[in-house]
């Protein structure tokens, strides 16, 4: 069985610090914990856990901070997490399972990042990740803000997820740290670019943000995945500003980077629901329940659009057509997927009534 270090970087994170280590403190062999300059109790909750405690400057370069704590590894195998991560009970049962089939020639392991989830435990929004990753292969990692691992070799992608559960977060950190590198006259990547427009974006900054991804999309070096995102994103900040015409452009100019992905064939549902267009809606909102989320890939991906939320939509079309059957199945559809939506089970009774109704007249 293989050995796993598990290596964080951690400031003032008192509330979570624990949280996460409770999750993963049997699964891992080692746990290494470097500190950029914490002013809270994060140190007393560590020691709890862990006496691998390293000091490290912070010099406004995540990637140099979580470089320095995967030098302090000393097992086959290096696991990264942030301190407001948790491994659920039935991924920390899969974790196991991986720890004891690894291979010791694989060189990184993928797990699910479960972002967000609903009431019901139900996965929102969610990406892949390298994990998990071979120690003497010294993988770095890079980039000073929304610092990425750059891995090779052989990958094996896991069902092990990772939940993301935030408390709080410094909302203008990654983005002074740009706003420094640009004063600075600090040459921008295609990635810098974009995840600067990103912060801009999040900031109700839209002209900027617009500027930054033009930027980003013109130097055709960036990730496909980012760069469908950078349209999605486009699109979010031309409807913001009103600018609806752009925003279709910007839906439509996703296409050029792969297949339609379900989002965006719902957005252009919404697009023409909104202009009574009802079968070009019906349209769009059918393609997205029939594209397949794809299993390997890295980028962000959204269940809801391929499933519960366009036959949603697909029920109000077929409503307002006064085609109440076909409204109705399309509502049991997406009952299936989230059965406990207000919206759904509203729809449920009215189309149940008008149905019901019909039924006697004949």
């Amino acid at each position: 069985m293989v050995t796993i270090s598990l290596c964080m970087i951690v400031k003032n994170e008192e509330d979570t610090i624990g949280r996460c280590l409770d999750s993963v403190k049997d699964i891992v062999d080692e746990i290494n914990i470097v500190d950029t300059g914490s002013t809270d109790q994060t140190k007393e909750v560590l020691r709890r856990y862990t006496q691998r405690i390293y000091d490290f400057e912070w010099v406004h370069d995540f990637a140099k901070a979580r470089n320095y704590a995967f030098q302090q590894a000393t097992k086959d195998f290096i696991l990264w997490l942030d301190a407001d991560d948790v491994f659920l009970p039935k991924d920390q049962e899969k974790f196991n399972e991986l720890k004891m089939n690894l291979d010791l020639t694989t060189d990184s392991v993928t797990m699910d990042y479960n972002l967000s989830t609903d009431q019901h435990g139900n996965v929102l929004t969610s990406l892949k990740r390298n994990r998990l990753v071979k120690r003497t292969n010294h993988f770095q990692w890079i980039g000073a803000v929304h610092e990425y691992l750059e891995v090779a070799g052989t990958i094996f992608h896991s069902n092990v997820a990772v939940t993301h559960k935030s408390l709080h977060h410094d909302t203008n950190r990654n983005l002074l740290i740009y706003e420094k590198q640009l004063a600075n006259n600090v040459e921008f990547s295609a990635r810098d670019l974009f995840y600067f427009a990103n912060e801009l974006k999040d900031h109700q900054m839209y002209e900027r943000a617009i500027e930054y991804y033009e930027k980003f999309l013109l130097t055709e070096k960036g990730w496909v995945e980012d760069n469908i995102s950078a349209c999605s994103r486009l699109a979010d900040c031309f409807f913001s500003l009103g600018d609806y015409k752009k925003e279709l452009e910007s839906i439509l100019r996703s296409f050029q980077y792969d297949h339609p992905r379900s989002e965006f064939c719902c957005r252009l549902g919404f697009y023409f629901l909104k202009k009574k267009e009802l079968y070009a809606a019906i349209f769009w909102y059918q393609l997205a329940t029939e594209i397949k989320l794809p299993s390997h890939n890295l980028g962000l991906q959204y269940p809801k659009y391929a499933t519960w939320l366009p036959h949603l939509q697909l029920c109000v079309c077929y409503d307002q057509l006064g085609q109440h059957k076909l409204a109705n199945e399309h509502n049991e559809k997406a009952r299936q997927y989230n059965p406990d939506d207000p919206r759904i089970l509203q729809n449920k009774k009215y189309l149940e009534s008008i149905l019901l109704k019909q039924t006697k007249r004949k």
